[in-house]
């Protein structure tokens, strides 16, 4: 039986993929900062392990372990969900808040990969690593420096964590969103004009649901995917990549 583990579970995306998971016959684990996160059950089929830090090693190494005491093995996959956002032009981000932002999303992907390879023999047993970076590291969106900056260290770590596991068979690979509607986005998109203005910037006309995020990263874990790795895949209505033709009013 495959089973993967999801760091971040706190979050829509992790939700929702505990759920695509657990239908489809997977055994799945969840862990967060906090272990009752926020009082939640977990979806059907999974079980939520110990709290657990993964912005550090240590938190990471326990969270592995603990997954792999709940499965009696290594996981067959390991999602990185953990993450926040940060809004904000660089004069007024504070030190602590980049720091903050660094460590929620690239230290976390770091610590989490290096724990993983560990308990796979040392990267020499087969696994999908999956990752999650944003549609503003690879296009420049204004407010964002300090979540492009940690971003885009995520997409050049799955690069060379790609490189380094290939001939094992652990495969690494990155999911790039677009905004996406979960409880850290429910601010930008609270009330119907927010949404209006969202959606204006996709070609696809509309922002992305945790739904979307599940699907794809579902599929990039299975063994359909397994000869996918050192990918970044924009999951952003065309943003990254599409201008739609608009004409001068």
């Amino acid at each position: 039986m495959q089973t993967a583990l999801i760091t971040g579970a706190r979050s829509g995306i992790a939700r929702a993929l505990a759920r695509h998971l657990s239908d489809a016959g997977w055994r799945v684990a969840l862990v967060s900062r906090d272990a009752a996160a926020d009082g939640e059950p977990a979806p059907a089929g999974a079980f939520i392990l110990g709290a657990a830090d993964v912005s550090t090693e240590a938190g990471a190494s326990q969270a592995l372990r603990d997954a792999s005491d709940c499965f009696g093995a290594p996981p067959s996959a390991v999602v990185n969900c953990a993450g926040s956002t940060l809004i904000a032009p660089i004069t007024r981000t504070s030190e602590a808040q980049y720091r903050a932002v660094l460590a929620a999303n690239l230290d976390t992907c770091f610590f989490v990969a290096k724990a993983y390879a560990a308990a796979l023999a040392g990267g020499k047993q087969p696994g999908a690593l999956l990752m999650f970076s944003s549609v503003v590291a690879g296009t420049g969106v204004a407010n964002h420096p300090a979540i492009a900056a940690a971003k885009g260290g995520v997409e050049a770590l799955v690069r060379a964590l790609a490189a380094d596991y290939s001939a094992s068979g652990l495969r690494v690979n990155c999911i790039a969103p677009g905004l996406t509607r979960t409880p850290m986005t429910a601010r930008m998109l609270g009330n119907e004009a927010s949404v209006k203005q969202v959606v204006a910037q996709y070609p696809l006309g509309r922002h992305g649901e945790a739904e979307d995020a599940a699907a794809l990263a579902a599929f990039l874990i299975s063994d359909a995917a397994g000869w996918i790795t050192g990918q970044v895949i924009g999951l952003d209505g065309g943003f990254g990549a599409v201008r739609p033709y608009v004409r001068a009013g």
